[in-house]
């Protein structure tokens, strides 16, 4: 890599202390340099995972068109473990083999294990599965009773991605409580609370162990005792010849915990949030639920855009904007700041449940690592805002949100509600 030395911009976007400022506080930067700067060079990230003195920087790209057009072209831009894998912070490479699976692969492995992967889900697996993610939303509500206060995300949103990742996998009953915790470890390791006084990378050493070991046994497992679960067919998937390695399951598992919880999981509680304090569009939502519900969760998607950034390294040189990209230099795409971009979204500080049309970039801005389960996590929201607002008309959130710090998941660790 041959960087040039340049000033970094004046705005900060990389320490800890910004990314623990409050959502209105870090989207007006970002409104800033979508009209001044759109392309900008900052400082490295502050992390105390796996600190790099000679880091020089990155570009952000927090326009619409700058996240997609980098998305789509992965061979210009890549995302493998050569370059450092898609965090913004540099991680040690073992830890992105675990964890990262075909998040931080190029092709032609991205490609091989893809295809493997999405072989597993036929349409009679997605047909059981969509009628679990129903069974579930409706048995969630019913858990909570008639009327009570509870926090919203412990008891509604963080329990149905992970008990519909549990059933399609097969996790056993008693695992799961573990599982989520350690998933839970892997995006809060910037965030006070769930560190606790620990190191880092050791919490992430550890919620990678726990599902490691459990996506390990249960691999084993089904490859003598087959079971009509998703973990089965994974075990004995086959394409071209090929098989997926015991290793490779495993960090799909980690990348279902965490990727098939945290998108379903936090669009979830904005969602509500939102609904909340725009009670003008909850009301329009529920006038015509079945047929508003589609464009409604689009927009609950753009809203929240729970995951909030991934990298990518330039494999060759190449430009944006003009400006000159060494190869070796690293951009980090902000997708909820492509979600606010004026020249693709009519008044984007607006939250409309009808808005059309909403091209949003909460499942990425397209390309080859465009998510796999963006149909599933569809289903799990208009089915857990189904029960919800149809069976809970009186709920009320009554205390602000306590939201997780970190840059890369736009989390909400409580919301308290009445009902």
């Amino acid at each position: 890599m041959t960087t040039t030395l340049r000033p970094h911009d004046p705005l900060d976007i990389s320490s800890l202390a910004f990314w623990a400022k409050s959502p209105p506080e870090r989207e007006a930067v970002f409104d800033e340099l979508r009209r001044d700067r759109p392309l900008s060079w900052h400082a490295p990230v502050e992390t105390e995972l796996l600190p790099d003195e000679d880091d020089p920087g990155f570009w952000a790209l927090v326009t619409h068109a700058d996240v997609s057009a980098v998305s789509r072209d992965s061979e210009t831009w890549g995302s493998g473990m050569q370059y450092g894998g898609v965090m913004m912070e540099n991680v040690p490479e073992d830890i992105i083999e675990m964890a990262h699976s075909i998040l931080s692969m190029d092709d032609p492995r991205h490609g091989r294990l893809r295809k493997i992967i999405s072989s597993v889900f036929t349409p009679r697996r997605v047909r059981l599965i969509e009628d679990q993610i129903r069974a579930q939303a409706a048995a969630i509500v019913d858990d909570l009773g008639s009327t009570g206060e509870t926090d919203f995300v412990k008891s509604v949103a963080a329990r149905l991605p992970m008990w519909t990742i549990s059933e399609m996998i097969g996790v056993p009953v008693e695992d799961r409580q573990r599982f989520t915790d350690a998933a839970d470890s892997l995006v809060g390791w910037n965030d006070e609370e769930y560190l606790a006084g620990r190191d880092g990378l050791q919490l992430l050493f550890d919620g990678l162990m726990t599902l490691h070991g459990g996506a390990y046994a249960m691999a084993e497992d089904r490859a003598e005792n087959p079971a009509d679960d998703l973990m089965t067919a994974l075990v004995q998937a086959e394409v071209d010849g090929e098989k997926l390695e015991p290793e490779e399951i495993a960090a799909f598992f980690v990348l279902l915990s965490v990727a098939g919880n945290d998108t379903s999981r936090q669009t979830t509680s904005h969602g509500l949030l939102a609904l909340q304090q725009h009670p003008d569009q909850r009301a329009y939502l529920m006038a015509d639920f079945e047929n508003r519900i589609g464009p409604a969760v689009e927009e609950f998607l753009r809203w929240g855009t729970p995951v909030l950034t991934f990298k990518r390294t330039a494999r060759t040189d190449t430009e944006i904007r003009g400006q000159h990209i060494a190869a070796g230099e690293k951009a980090v795409l902000f997708y909820h700041s492509a979600n606010r971009d004026e020249a693709v979204f009519a008044d984007p500080y607006r939250f409309d449940v009808a808005r059309d049309p909403n091209p949003h970039v909460a499942f990425g801005g397209g390309g080859a690592h465009f998510c796999l389960g963006a149909s599933l996590a569809r289903v799990q929201l208009r089915a857990i805002f189904d029960e919800v607002l149809h069976r809970l008309p009186d709920l009320e959130i009554t205390a602000e949100p306590e939201f997780l710090r970190g840059n890369f998941i736009n989390g909400i660790k409580r919301l308290p509600i009445r009902y």
